[in-house]
């Protein structure tokens, strides 16, 4: 690997979100939207956070797809770094 592309990964490793921490957030200020603050979903936070979760209905819905948007956010983390750095990623 050379010293671009690991100095790409070594940003992405300080960006990237972690699931585990995504789903406490959900048990813990999942009414408030705490774990969509942490995925950087502001402005869906702040109506969750106004509305009690949508009246819960939004928070329970969100356990089934927490793990995919943590996936996406990484996703999109990871590109924007390889971006800047110069580096294309292929898909597979």
């Amino acid at each position: 690997m050379d010293l671009t592309a690991a100095r790409a990964e070594f940003e992405y490793d300080g960006v990237k979100k972690n699931p585990r921490v995504a789903y406490a957030l959900w048990c813990l200020t999942g009414l408030f939207g705490g774990h969509r603050f942490y995925l950087g979903d502001t402005a869906r936070s702040i109506a969750m956070l106004f509305t009690l979760g949508g009246l819960g209905i939004w928070t329970l819905l969100d356990v089934f797809f927490i793990a995919r948007r943590v996936r996406t956010v990484n996703q999109s983390r990871r590109a924007t770094i390889m971006a800047r750095h110069g580096l294309v990623e292929v898909a597979g």
